[in-house]
């Protein structure tokens, strides 16, 4: 295989999204000495007022896709909701970091499963309901069960637990005509998510793993170390590095998992990007998730991957946010084991990611009980 050159600092990387994660990425990328571009149709978006040009057109838009890509060095996305056969077309320009199969596969949760089962990984069994007719699916896989559409899902939208017949027959009629899948309902004891760095040349390294406990189906606090056993964290670890050697990302990927009561793990999604999960890793470790995307796209040495210590990190939706004010940022600020990331977002709504902070703890239980006590303060009264 050929191995393309290293885009070294001074060359321009692009980004296909400006939410959150492009403006964090862009960041990153900017402290190294790259130039930014962002593409995204939104003219507000979080990237836009950090990145040195921003193109603001539809993902669909071929021509103004390709005038993009023709003015970078390395293309790259923040999420997986673009469309692929646009990518596809692109001629000239840098290469697009993971590519465009990768892309394919982990933006549809039923082309996902597929590809984990093809390739003998652990996963959650399931069932698909490709015509919508999510009953036939139930009787395979039985109650209790989760229904998820097969696209444009995260954050828990786009899916529904199933426990009883009635709830199966609301869930026909939401979810008839559209393309679903029915996972089987996992007892397992806690998530995990590990995140893979991976070059094109085939250099890889994996965070430690990083335990998520989530709220509403929006992951609400991110702990590591993630309190499991050590033989099952390097499982993990295994399993993800895998995944994504498998895959042939070049870039990173999150692998998000079940850990069951006997300590085996199953994977739930992937994500070849940047994830909410690996946040931490800003203050965290030595090089951040944001860093080390920049570096494995560019096919720079990757930095090291171990935590600096406990730390947990908690998400600020926008349901912290009254009708007339903001939370109480002195509650953090005035915290010096706290650090305090906004995004940059106009306009709060509830369960609308606006920001996260971070905060050390002597073990991962006292982290997370400090994060969720300084959340609980930033929505109390003001004095």
């Amino acid at each position: 295989m050929s191995v393309s050159p290293v885009i070294l600092p001074g060359k321009a990387l692009g980004i296909l999204g400006g939410g959150q994660l492009g403006r964090m990425l862009a960041q990153a990328a900017q402290s190294l000495g790259y130039r930014v571009h962002v593409y995204d149709p939104d003219v507000a978006c979080p990237a836009a007022g950090v990145c040195h040009k921003a193109v603001h057109a539809a993902y669909e838009d071929g021509a103004a896709l390709s005038q993009f890509a023709a003015e970078v060095d390395v293309l790259t996305y923040e999420f997986e909701n673009i469309p692929t056969e646009p990518l596809r077309a692109l001629t000239g320009g840098g290469p697009l970091r993971p590519g465009a199969d990768v892309l394919h596969v982990c933006q549809n949760r039923q082309r996902e499963k597929a590809w984990l089962k093809a390739q003998g990984f652990p996963h959650v069994a399931y069932a698909e309901a490709l015509e919508g007719d999510v009953r036939s699916a139930v009787e395979l896989i039985g109650l209790p069960c989760v229904v998820k559409t097969a696209d444009f899902g995260y954050d828990g939208k786009g899916q529904m637990r199933l426990e009883t017949a009635d709830d199966l027959e609301k869930a026909a009629a939401i979810f008839r005509g559209r393309r679903c899948v029915v996972e089987r309902w996992v007892d397992y004891v806690c998530e995990v998510s590990v995140i893979v760095a991976r070059t094109e040349a085939g250099a890889a390294a994996a965070y430690p793993p990083t335990e998520n406990l989530h709220t509403r189906h929006i992951l609400d606090v991110s702990v590591v170390p993630a309190r499991i056993a050590e033989a099952t964290a390097r499982a993990a670890e295994a399993l993800a590095l895998a995944i994504a050697e498998r895959l042939g990302v070049a870039g990173l990927l999150a692998v998000e998992m079940f850990v069951t009561a006997d300590g085996h793990v199953m994977v739930n999604e992937l994500a070849p990007r940047p994830h909410n999960s690996g946040h931490w890793t800003i203050e965290g470790a030595v090089t951040s998730q944001f860093e080390q995307h920049v570096r494995a796209i560019c096919g720079l040495p990757l930095g090291p991957v171990a935590a600096r210590g406990p730390i947990a990190m908690c998400n600020l939706l926008g349901d912290l946010w009254g009708p007339d004010r903001p939370p109480d940022w002195l509650v953090l600020l005035g915290e010096p084991r706290a650090k305090l990331h906004l995004y940059g977002k106009a306009h709060a709504r509830p369960g609308r990611k606006m920001g996260h902070f971070t905060v050390t703890g002597e073990t991962a239980a006292a982290a997370s009980a400090a994060a969720l006590a300084l959340k609980a303060q930033l929505a109390g009264p003001r004095k």
